[in-house]
């Protein structure tokens, strides 16, 4: 009897061992990455959406969250919740991507104003000239 005789066939089993595990772990990815995406795709809904509510705070919540929710359905979400306080919004809107559909919230609305951040040039007459040129002179 030959040695290594009972190990014939055996890198056929490797393989499509190593084969399966590789399904697997792609499929795995797939589902990852589309998870991924529809999370994206809802916080840039819900960003639009707070961005168009905020835009139109001063007519009314009626009219701000009219506006959140037709921009959130061009989207391709959903609006779930929005909120005007004063002059700013605040949306919750949901995806749906496969089995996820993940939600997201967002605010927005006027900056408001603070002090200048130190070591920044203040406009009006005491701001600098025009910057140096750059590279060598």
């Amino acid at each position: 009897m030959r040695r290594g005789h009972g190990d014939r066939g055996v890198a056929s089993v490797w393989t499509a061992f190593a084969a399966c595990a590789l399904c697997v772990v792609f499929g795995a990815v797939l589902a990852l990455g589309q998870a991924v995406a529809a999370r994206h795709r809802a916080g840039g809904a819900a960003d639009l959406a707070a961005l168009a509510a905020a835009d139109r705070a001063l007519r009314g919540e009626t009219e701000a969250c009219a506006a959140a929710r037709r921009v959130a359905t061009a989207q391709g979400a959903e609006l779930l919740h929005c909120r005007l306080t004063g002059a700013e919004a605040e949306v919750t809107a949901r995806t749906s991507a496969g089995s996820w559909s993940p939600t997201a919230r967002a605010r927005a609305g006027p900056a408001e104003p603070g002090p200048s951040s130190p070591g920044l040039p203040t406009p009006g007459p005491s701001a600098p000239g025009p910057p140096a040129p750059l590279g060598p002179a």
